[in-house]
This record gives structure tokens, C-alpha cells and sequence, in this order.
């Protein structure tokens, strides 16, 4: 897959921002009405069959399901964007993580917040990183499978996911992680994996969190904060991200990682707003939770 994804497309930059366009439509469809379709024994057939990799399996079925032609008319897109896109994951990279490792997530509602525990079946697909943009204006998103079933905690407003512990979560919160240093604030709690990992680092004197809803605070405080190992340093505000902001940043933090969005969908205008805090406090160091898919979105040059 490696030569696939580096390759130059050579193909005129319109119709690589069509494909792009075309790209998002079909993962969308599929994640959102039948991420389940293509399973185990589909993908271990095709790939005994064809000597071939269970990705590349998984590739092979999803376009048939789209109408593709994968070695004819649509041989670029498919090689190009649809095969680059797609990856087989092991689970235990995500399970050993310390969070998963030693938080145990109850069962719990308050109001309209649930915790929970959820599951990806075997071969289901999930999101699993940020956008990548290759040198020649190919987006790509990046598509998972594991071989087996992969339960992890969540958080549900209404009952709807508002924060995971899926590998798209984890993986685009690392480079916060490792870029947070002194007086840091996050706005957004979810389950509190920034918090746990940045409190973590002896290079961090204390995280506040910042959530507009008491109810998930008291969800972390009651069944989450207890289990971490410094919750010393854990301070929690309940108060809108925005005015925090306007009062409360100057002087008081060197660190600021904004989570306060269900997904890029929904944050472009928010990552925005947050944004424009940076010229107002230059001395403080921000960071922005799914920032490179949320560029994409925003960059018109990608799109058709």
C-alpha cells in the first residue's frame, strides 16, 4: 500500500478535487448506514483467494459495493484513494494505553449524560486518524478495521457519542498531549483522557478543565477523577469555553487545548472562534483537538 499512498496521481488537479469530494461522500455513506456490511469471512476469503492483504480485501469489497470499478474505469480512485485510505489495525496498540489500562468506566447517568461501555464489532470501520494530504492534493481519511471485537468506554448526550475511547479519539489527542507544559487548560472534559495524560507529565503543574454541563462533570468527578493518579492536580470549572476565555486565560496559563466539538462537522466555526484567542494572548501556546482535518475542511483548494 506504501507506493500507492506516495505516488504522485498525475492527474489534473480538478478531477483530484472531485475525487476528494467523491472520497468523503462514500466513507461517509458507508460509516453512517453500514459499517458492518463487509465482515470476517468476506475479507478472509477474498484475501486467501487473491494473495492479497485483508486491507486491500476490505478496499476491493467496498468498491464493488459502490459500483466501482476497481481495474477499470475507476482504477485511479481506486488505487489512488479509496486503497491508501483503508488500514488493518491491532487493538492491543489502543488497550494498552495507561487511561485504558487503569480507568474503569461504569455504567452511570446523570440527566442526559450517560457512561457506558460500546464495542466495533470484528472488520467494522471506523474513523481512526486525521485527514492526510499528500504533496499532489489528494485528501485522504484514514479508515480502521481490527480483526476483533474492541470494547471501549463512552460518553452520551441524548444518546449520542460525545466523547470514546475509539483510536480516532485517542490518536488525534496524543499531539496534545505531548505538547502540554505548565498551567494548562482544556476546554471540554468528555472522559478526561487529556486531563489524565497531561496531569502525567511532571513537566505539567496542574490541568483545569473547563465544561459548560454540570452533569458531565459530575459523571468525571464521581466515577472518573477518583481512579487518577494525580488528581492533585485536576481543577474543574463548569462555565462556557468562550467566556473563560475573555476573562480568565491572561497571566494564568501557558497551555491551552481546545476540545469542544462532536466532530470536524460541527467545529469549524468554533475552531475559528478559538483561533482568533491566539492574537489576543500570544505567550500562551493553543492547540485544537482534530486541527488538521478541520484545515482541510476549511481549505477550498481540496475540494471540488
Amino acid at each position: 500500500m506504501a507506493h500507492t499512498y506516495l505516488t504522485d496521481c498525475r492527474l489534473p488537479p480538478e478531477q483530484i478535487r472531485r475525487y476528494n469530494g467523491r472520497l468523503i461522500e462514500l466513507f461517509s455513506l458507508y460509516l453512517n448506514l453500514m459499517p458492518s456490511a463487509i465482515d470476517k469471512e468476506m475479507i478472509n476469503d477474498l484475501a486467501s483467494t487473491c494473495q492479497i492483504s485483508r486491507a486491500e480485501a476490505f478496499a476491493q469489497y467496498l468498491a464493488a459495493m459502490a459500483g466501482l470499478e476497481a481495474e477499470g474505469r475507476d482504477r485511479s480512485f481506486f488505487r489512488y484513494w479509496l486503497l491508501p485510505s483503508i488500514r488493518e489495525l491491532q487493538a492491543r496498540d489502543y488497550t494498552s494505553d495507561a487511561y485504558f489500562q487503569s480507568i474503569k468506566i461504569p455504567n452511570a447517568t446523570v440527566g442526559k449524560w450517560e457512561l457506558k461501555t460500546e464495542s466495533l464489532r470484528p472488520f467494522e470501520a471506523f474513523v481512526c486518524n486525521d485527514f492526510v494530504v499528500t504533496k499532489d492534493g489528494r485528501m485522504l481519511p484514514q479508515i480502521g478495521f481490527f480483526e476483533e471485537e474492541y470494547p471501549f468506554p463512552a460518553v452520551l448526550e441524548n444518546g449520542c457519542e460525545w466523547m470514546t475511547l475509539q483510536p480516532n479519539e485517542m490518536v488525534t489527542t496524543t499531539p496534545a498531549v505531548k505538547a502540554a507544559h505548565g498551567r494548562v487548560v482544556t476546554f471540554g472534559l468528555g472522559l478526561g483522557y487529556f486531563a489524565y495524560h497531561a496531569a502525567e507529565k511532571p513537566e505539567v503543574k496542574c490541568v483545569t478543565v473547563v465544561d459548560i454541563s454540570e452533569d458531565v462533570i459530575d459523571l468525571f468527578k464521581t466515577h472518573i477523577l477518583p481512579q487518577f493518579p494525580h488528581k492533585e492536580k485536576i481543577k474543574l470549572v463548569k462555565e462556557d469555553a468562550f467566556t473563560f476565555a475573555d476573562t480568565r486565560l491572561e497571566g494564568e496559563f501557558d497551555f491551552v487545548f481546545a476540545d469542544i466539538w462532536h466532530d470536524a462537522g460541527d467545529g469549524k466555526e468554533l475552531y475559528l472562534r478559538m483561533k482568533e484567542y491566539e492574537k489576543k494572548y500570544p505567550d500562551i501556546h493553543f492547540t485544537y483537538w482534530l486541527e488538521d482535518t478541520l484545515r482541510c475542511y476549511l481549505d477550498r483548494s481540496l475540494w471540488p
